[in-house]
């Protein structure tokens, strides 16, 4: 009752806005920047710590397993997000979502900073889950904010873009400093004081958001069984690691992780295809979104070696001493933030320029770009192992260029694959080719731990082996996706 009451004060309050935007979207900007803080913060240390070894604080595990534990844990951050959105739509509603969200990403990371390795594990799936409940749901609200749409709400997204790119920026530079000067549980330990503070502040403001997401979609109502049954099974699991019962070769279940994933996707554009009772343009169409999710995998396995095969790189390789100061290599990871911030602007304009002289690119030369300027900074990184190779300790300007170049590939993909596969779905079947886009974020962030685990530091020839793979992968898919922009442009059928 009480309930029904807020909800009618505050869709009856006039709404109250700052520079034209909104009120509320400032209460959301504050949580997405404090999350991706605490994660891109986490990040930034996680491989570093699960290789450290044991006497210096780290868990001591092998690079191998370290690399399949970091791409279970970013591909499960993607897969949940699937299952958190249904949470909101059927059951809590977005608000109340991005809370139980927050507490969880919160909780998980005070865990990491326990110190046992049971608990650190257990702490990781705890994030997973408040990352799923929370990251989809506070963009769902960004677009409630904005009932009439228009270039109002787009302006509020590239206001809300800017929050994500920040937060990213501050965690991945403070919380390895953190880390370095008070050691790895006390760096654990400021991104879960991070997102409290983000909790606290969407909590204090909320009121501003109004009606938006506060309850779950009238008519929709689903069913906690679902929910139940599947906390149920994760805390079976947890309990049986906790006390040593069950142990999983987390490569093993990488690679189990990655096929279960391709099956699912494949599984499901066959439906759509034969299927689904599909008009012909429609099914030229999701062979475009086919194509789209190929090389979005591709792109993404390649890109998130900046956590992964990249932080180690920049770990044990790299000269990070700046007058008398050695830097921590984590902080490199807020080196694409940065350049998201600077260029993202300019890479929008550059699209709305083209658009105007009808010279705008379709969506398969975008992606061919963003995979072969993926494939040239993996060119740079075999270059940099090399010097490597010949026993030298290289520059930080390596990574530097390298993420310049991956920056540049994912504003050229990211997205632009975001909008048109919301464009090209049929109108049916959106939300479920938008669960197929972060499907293709989940098994290419899974495949990045997979191909970091291929390095092996005793055979360093593995390491530029790994580069140069990663580098014709990008380059030959980009080559393909140029050669398809003709077949593409027909198949779209007028979307642009």
């Amino acid at each position: 009752m009480n309930q029904v009451a807020d909800a009618t004060a505050a869709a009856a309050a006039p709404a109250r806005t700052i520079f034209g935007q909104p009120r509320g979207l400032v209460t959301l900007f504050m949580t997405e920047m404090w999350e991706r803080f605490t994660f891109y913060g986490m990040r930034a240390v996680l491989i570093l710590f699960m290789v450290a070894a044991v006497k210096q604080g780290g868990l001591g595990l092998d690079d191998r397993t370290s690399s399949a534990v970091y791409g279970l844990y970013l591909g499960g951050t993607y897969l949940l997000g699937l299952f958190g959105g249904w949470v909101a739509d059927r059951l809590l509603g977005a608000q109340r979502a991005v809370l139980s969200g927050g507490l969880l990403i919160t909780l998980g990371n005070a865990m990491l900073a326990v110190g046992n390795t049971p608990v650190f594990f257990l702490g990781l799936l705890v994030i997973v889950m408040g990352v799923g409940l929370l990251k989809p749901n506070v963009s769902a609200m960004v677009a409630a904010l904005y009932p009439e749409g228009g270039s109002r709400c787009d302006a509020g997204f590239s206001f809300f873009y800017m929050g994500i790119n920040l937060g990213a920026l501050l965690g991945s530079v403070l919380v390895p400093l953190f880390a370095d000067r008070f050691g790895w549980r006390w760096g654990f330990a400021l991104p879960s004081l991070g997102m409290g503070v983000g909790l606290a502040q969407f909590l204090w403001t909320r009121h501003y958001l109004g009606t938006a997401g506060l309850a779950a979609a009238p008519g929709e109502r689903g069913s906690w069984t679902p929910v139940i049954v599947f906390l149920a099974l994760l805390a079976g699991v947890a309990l049986a690691l906790l006390t040593g019962f069950l142990r999983i070769d987390a490569v093993v279940l990488a690679d189990s992780t990655s096929w279960a994933m391709l099956a699912l996707g494949v599984a499901y554009f066959v439906y759509l295809l034969f299927f689904a009772r599909l008009t012909r343009v429609e099914r030229n169409r999701v062979l475009v979104m086919v194509a789209l999710v190929a090389a979005s995998v591709m792109f993404w396995a390649g890109y998130e070696q900046a956590g992964a095969s990249f932080n180690l790189f920049a770990d044990r390789y790299t000269d990070r001493h700046f007058l008398g100061w050695e830097m921590p290599a984590g902080v490199l990871q807020g080196v694409n933030p940065l350049f998201i911030i600077v260029f993202a602007p300019l890479f929008a304009a550059l699209w709305i320029a083209l658009g105007k002289r009808g010279r705008d690119f379709n969506a398969a030369a975008k992606f061919g770009a963003g995979l072969i300027l993926l494939g040239l900074g993996f060119i740079v990184m075999y270059f940099a192992s090399q010097h490597v190779l010949a026993g030298e300790i290289v520059l930080p300007t390596w990574l530097v260029l390298t993420y310049l170049l991956h920056t540049f590939a994912e504003l050229c993909l990211s997205p632009v694959g975001l909008s048109y596969m919301t464009k090209l779905a049929p109108p049916r079947f959106v939300g479920q080719v938008m669960g197929m886009w972060f499907l293709s974020l989940a098994l290419g962030s899974n495949l990045a731990g997979q191909l970091t685990g291929q390095y092996d530091a005793t055979h360093l020839e593995s390491l530029p082996a790994l580069f140069l793979k990663i580098f014709w992968y990008g380059v030959i898919g980009g080559a393909v996706m140029l050669l398809l922009t003709p077949f593409v442009k027909r198949m779209m059928a007028g979307v642009r």
